[in-house]
Parts: C-alpha cells; structure tokens; sequence
C-alpha cells in the first residue's frame, strides 16, 4: 500500500497537476490539504476517472481537506468532533484498506505569541486528545499532514536563522512530541535517519533553486504501519514548473 500526503494550494488551480501526477505515481490513498474549496466545488470527475472513491472537508477559499483511495472509504469523520471549534475544515478521517487515514492541515500559526500561534498549539494538543480518545496504537494508523512544524536541525535549510521562529519553535516541537510519544512514527526521518530534503519552498525569491526549503510534510504511523513500512520518498520534481504548489508530495510505502 502507497499513502500520499500533498498539499495542493488550491485544487483548482492544480487540478491539471495532480491530474497528471495521479496518474503516473497512482498510490492506493491520497490526503490532500488546503483545497481551498467547498465540496460541491471539488473536481469529482478528475478522480472518477481515475477510479479513485473520495471523502471531502471542503471550504471556501481556505482550508480543505481531502482523502481519494482506491478502495471504498468507510467511517468517515470531519473534525475533532470534541464540542470545540471545529469551523476550519482541517480535520477529515476515514478507514481504506484496513487502515485509518487522516488528512491534516495544520494551522500555520503566522507569529509567533499571535492569537494565531497559540491557536496553532492549542489545535495540535487537540490532535492528541484525539488519539487519546479515538485511535488505537496497536491498529494501522497513518496521519498525513502538512504539519507547518519542522521537528528537528535536518528539516530546516538555515537552522540557525530559524530558530525560534514560527515553524521551529520549541513550543511547536513540543506539541509534536506528544504525538510521537502516544507512539507515532515519523516514516521518512525513520527510514532517513541523516536525510536531508524538504517538503515545502517559498513562492518568493529563489528559495527552490537554491533548496532552501522546510521539511513540514510528515506521514505518521502507529506502530502495525511502522512495522511494514519499506519506503518514504519525497516528491521534489512535482514541485518544478509552471503553476506548482509550494509544496511536494510525500509518499509511504507499506508492504502487505
């Protein structure tokens, strides 16, 4: 089983790319974030033809989240469902070929002390409170994300100039280290334990000629899934070209 996480920046506006790159990568599941669309919006058909079955957390103009499979998508969940705020379409579960997926869109937290930030940590200790409630260790499990937390020196190109700035904060790292600790793993530094490539670029400058980029998109695993997985790679030619999202795939692989 191959599950993608990607971060699209806006399904419309990619729909031709990821189209394409269905197409040819064809995983078995793939969680999308910041479609920025509501459902009715959502390009049904690009995924019917290509004989995928989709759950869908849309909103308009920001956010969104999505789950395509090849296999049917069952016990579909949006949101925290814990009597919180659940207005941003962040959150969407589903079970697919005997694993629960989630697809995950972080908040980016913008500065750090903002009401933004705390509502970022707040949302990532709400996740965990999830798990607690929701989610079983010893059952397949893989969160697919774009985090907007990079965990460690290897996933930031300047970590110095980075350090204790929105994204790679100790504050944010901690409330990731929760997650690892209820027993998730983070399946490409797991395999890639030196590894150093990223997820994510800015739109602005020559930040992806010159490879300075965040590693902020992470699929996490309970231990069942950890146990079988085999590859991790991340997708840096999907980031080139005309009309790219700012981010890359990033693909797990699992045996049977």
């Amino acid at each position: 089983m191959r599950i993608t996480t990607w971060n699209v920046n806006s399904i419309r506006a990619r729909e031709g790319r990821v189209k394409a790159w269905l197409a040819a990568a064809q995983p078995d599941v793939l969680c999308l974030q910041e479609l920025k669309v509501e459902d009715a919006g959502f390009p049904h058909k690009l995924f019917d033809e290509l004989g995928y079955h989709v759950a869908i957390h849309g909103q308009k103009s920001y956010n969104g989240v999505a789950i395509a499979s090849r296999a049917a998508l069952t016990d579909v969940t949006r949101g925290f469902g814990d009597g919180g705020d659940d207005e941003q379409a962040r959150m969407i579960a589903a079970t697919t070929g005997g694993a629960r997926v989630a697809a995950l869109y972080v908040p980016n937290g913008q500065d750090v002390g903002s009401d933004k930030y705390v509502y970022k940590l707040e949302w990532l200790a709400r996740l965990r409170r999830w798990l607690d409630a929701h989610a079983d260790r010893g059952a397949p499990l893989a969160l697919c994300a774009d985090w907007n937390v990079a965990l460690g020196d290897l996933d930031v190109y300047d970590p110095a100039a980075w350090q204790g700035k929105n994204l790679f904060t100790a504050a944010e790292r901690t409330a990731m280290g929760a997650l690892v600790d209820w027993g998730l793993t983070d399946t490409y530094r797991h395999l890639h334990p030196d590894g150093v490539e990223y997820s994510w670029w800015d739109y602005f400058g020559v930040s992806f000629f010159k490879n300075r980029g965040l590693r902020i998109d992470m699929i996490l695993t309970s231990p069942p899934l950890t146990a079988r997985l085999t590859a991790c790679t991340i997708d840096r030619e999907a980031r080139k070209g005309k009309d790219a999202s700012d981010h890359a795939p990033v693909t797990a692989t699992f045996s049977d």
